[in-house]
């Protein structure tokens, strides 16, 4: 079965301004790597339109709404926080990004894809439900599983989170419930954004035991996230039996990535996706959907991506062709 790419020059026209980590030449890099490796040419253009509001009000407050539409209709230079720089062009281009990711999980879903990878700006991770932070407007992956939730009936979604930062709008927005797991290896919050994310921050209520944090030391390797994987997080996922895995996929624990201070190598990264994706063929027979958050040394980023893509393809390859259900 062929693996889905959301890819699209619209999410170039979030300018975040000179000296951002969050910038247009992320998405550039990758689409120049896609370009030289010939890997576009094996991955399937996901089409998709902007969301319309009434899923992002699933996840997200309508008042955080309105404060982005209005920020971006006059120019206001961020939304809450500095970090979190829009232009006019951000709300339409987050509205993509979203839109993308339902479209991805939906043909997953529906059987048209086995996995798919979503190039999307801006990030999501730290979008809580009533406000910005860390480069992120929308919570795309919040929003993706909701969708899966309400659209296909799905009772136990894994969200694994295995940015540099804690994913604290991921986990706000999902920590009283189980119906979604969220795990996150993430740098030790002592010493990094958001300063959320410790290991006994565990879920509430009916949610308690459904978040597992895995704070990482600085210096972390390859060996290190091994290490945790195979004690930590695969077995997790595998007790929770998730009918639908997604990864918000970021880069920036690479060794030279200089918003992070974790190791992780190239083939850290392949390793790591290998495992998820070997784990997903076990427990729910592959439906992967990818969502891109943070990374930003470019050739650090072309390279993760690059092996993160090829491990979707041959976990896809593996899936036999089916009918599509709808």
């Amino acid at each position: 079965m062929p693996t889905g790419l959301v890819h699209d020059p619209v999410f170039q026209r979030h300018a975040t301004g000179p000296n951002h980590p969050e910038r247009i030449e992320r998405l550039q890099a990758i689409d120049t790597m896609l370009r030289e490796t010939g890997l576009i040419e094996q991955l399937v253009t996901i089409p998709h339109k902007a969301v319309n509001d009434d899923w992002l009000e699933c996840i997200h407050d309508k008042n955080y709404l309105h404060r982005i539409h209005a920020a971006c209709s006059f120019g206001v230079p961020y939304v809450d926080v500095p970090d979190s720089r829009v232009c006019r062009a951000s709300e339409l281009v987050a509205k993509h990004a979203v839109g993308g990711c339902l479209q991805a999980a939906r043909m997953v879903m529906t059987g048209e894809l086995g996995n798919a990878f979503c190039t999307v700006r801006p990030p999501g991770h730290h979008a809580e439900r009533d406000r910005s932070l860390g480069f992120c407007l929308y919570n795309n992956v919040a929003i993706t599983a909701e969708y899966l939730i309400r659209e296909f009936g799905l009772s136990r979604v894994a969200i694994m989170d295995f940015d540099v930062h804690h994913g604290n709008g991921t986990q706000h927005i999902f920590e009283d419930r189980s119906d979604v797991l969220f795990v996150s290896t993430h740098e030790d919050p002592n010493r990094q954004f958001p300063g959320t994310g410790f290991s006994d921050e565990v879920g509430c209520g009916d949610g308690q035991g459904y978040t597992l944090n895995i704070p990482m030391s600085v210096g972390s390797d390859d060996a290190a996230f091994e290490r945790v994987f195979n004690r930590q997080v695969l077995p997790r996922i595998r007790e929770f039996k998730p009918e639908f895995l997604l990864l918000s996929a970021g880069f920036d624990a690479a060794v030279n990535d200089l918003l992070g201070h974790l190791c992780v190598s190239t083939e850290g990264f392949a390793w790591i996706s290998r495992q998820l994706l070997d784990l997903a063929d076990e427990v729910c027979d592959g439906r992967v959907v990818s969502i891109l958050e943070g990374g930003y040394e470019l050739r650090s980023l072309k390279d993760a991506v690059q092996v993160h893509i090829e491990a979707l393809l041959h976990a896809s390859s593996r899936k036999p062709v089916s009918v599509p259900q709808r």
